[in-house]
């Protein structure tokens, strides 16, 4: 504690330790804060580094506060509160402005948010300019190089130094087209059905985001695309089939039909991720808030 770097303590590493002091669980407190079980283990791991104690000891199924964790639940929510005191009184007003934000972000989140995002700014006489470039499978250093201001995916980078929030969460679904095909009925069926799937330009394939314990492989695809809105044209009036997240029945999916796979799959999160230099900058939390309006409209919808 005599080498206590206060400077490395931010917000939300001591939302994080409040709540895991709440919940007893890291996996609780992940779905409580909408992230990552990964990502409130780093924060722990990195406020145990910073403090210099376990902070939290495992006992059965649950974590036990060491003297220091409880001694620091008063102090961290004071602390919080101050925060909040700050942010409220510093003024904002996206109209007076010109906003501009480079997002990272597939096709499919693309699509879902930002044509409504841009709709809804206009008539508020926002000036809002958006960049919106390819994340793929995301790497760190697409943050951290400050390559983009957020992020929007199933596939979180890890770092300690990344902030998210999930945006949502659904089943993974089998797109065909009804015309040419009956949906795969038994896990063997779907084994042997001709596929696609996206291959991204920087690395990696929609496929990782299918996680099933009943799924001995993924098949290999016949024909792969660089992004989501190439799937559409190749499975209409083919038997191709494409194993993808079911809110993309609002994008670029919407004229296929859709049916459930022939066997458990995990479902599938999508994540808005930010780096912390950018967790109290005004006009990034106007962004981040929009973004989350206009998710809970598709969900309550």
């Amino acid at each position: 504690m005599n080498d206590f770097d206060f400077m490395r303590l931010d917000g939300q590493t001591l939302r994080t330790f409040l709540v895991i002091l709440e919940e007893s669980s890291v996996s609780r407190a992940a779905e409580r804060l909408d992230v990552t079980q990964s990502a409130v283990s780093h924060t722990l791991a990195k406020l145990r580094k910073i403090l210099g104690d376990p902070l939290f000891i495992r006992s059965g199924a649950g974590l036990v506060p060491t003297e220091t964790a409880l001694s620091l639940r008063a102090p961290a929510q004071e602390i919080l509160d101050r925060l909040k005191g700050l942010t409220q009184q510093r003024p904002f007003d996206p109209s007076a402005e010109t906003l501009h934000f480079n997002i990272a972000a597939n096709d499919m989140q693309r699509d879902l948010i930002f044509p409504e995002l841009l709709r809804m700014s206009r008539p508020q006489g926002i000036d809002l300019r958006l960049e919106i470039v390819p994340s793929g499978v995301p790497s760190v250093n697409m943050l951290r190089d400050a390559r983009c201001d957020l992020m929007l995916t199933p596939l979180p980078p890890d770092g300690l130094d990344f902030m998210q929030r999930k945006l949502f969460s659904g089943d993974m679904k089998c797109f065909f087209d009804a015309s040419q095909i009956d949906p795969p009925p038994t896990l063997d069926a779907y084994l042997q059905a001709e596929h696609i799937a996206v291959r991204f330009a920087l690395g990696g394939s929609s496929g990782q985001a299918l996680k099933s314990a009943e799924l001995p492989y993924r098949p290999e695809p016949r024909v792969a695309v660089s992004n989501f809105a190439g799937i559409t044209p190749f499975v209409q009036g083919t038997n191709l089939i494409a194993t993808e997240a079911a809110f993309m029945r609002f994008t670029s999916l919407k004229s296929l039909d859709i049916a459930d796979l022939p066997f458990k799959a995990d479902p599938i999160s999508v994540f808005m991720v930010w780096h912390q230099r950018s967790a109290n900058d005004p006009a990034h939390k106007w962004l981040r808030r929009q973004i989350m309006q206009i998710v809970t409209r598709y969900i309550e919808g």
